[in-house]
């Protein structure tokens, strides 16, 4: 007769989920590469106390936006495509242009395509701050230099 194993699944409870700041250069750094680093821990599966469905992730504060780097043609040939969902209502952003007008737009798109596109997606990505430039107001917060590979 064996004698069976009782092992409890722990999942976090939100009051308990110690928050950290980061803040990233993105001066050089790929896209791509750097929003998958910043979606993981936006969601806080950088953590051993991961549960899916709670928020256990961590701030993220990019700077630099303006010069982060794009591979091969995606320059010239990457843009976003929205519908107003009216006719006409087609309208076409190429990142050339969004490089010069919003930078932060690029980041942040990136980075939302790898959250989840549910409520708890929205309140992951209400935890990354983009800014042109090195100044960012969250000096207090005394975020931490995190590095992406």
């Amino acid at each position: 007769m064996s004698k069976t194993l009782s092992f409890k699944t722990y999942s976090a409870k939100p009051a308990e989920v110690d928050r950290k700041w980061y803040v990233i250069d993105a001066d050089g750094q790929v896209l791509g590469r750097m929003a998958s680093e910043i979606a993981k821990v936006l969601r806080g599966k950088h953590k051993p106390q991961f549960t899916p469905h709670i928020d256990t992730g961590d701030f993220i504060v990019v700077t630099n936006a303006e010069k982060v780097a794009l591979t091969g043609k995606k320059e010239e040939q990457k843009s976003y495509f929205s519908h107003s969902h009216y006719p006409g209502g087609v309208k076409i952003d190429h990142v050339k242009d969004l490089l010069k007008k919003k930078p932060e737009r690029v980041i942040e798109n990136a980075v939302w395509g790898m959250l989840p596109h549910n409520n708890l997606g929205r309140q992951l990505f209400r935890k990354l701050k983009v800014y042109t430039g090195s100044e960012h107001p969250h000096a207090s917060q005394s975020p931490v230099e995190m590095k992406v590979n």
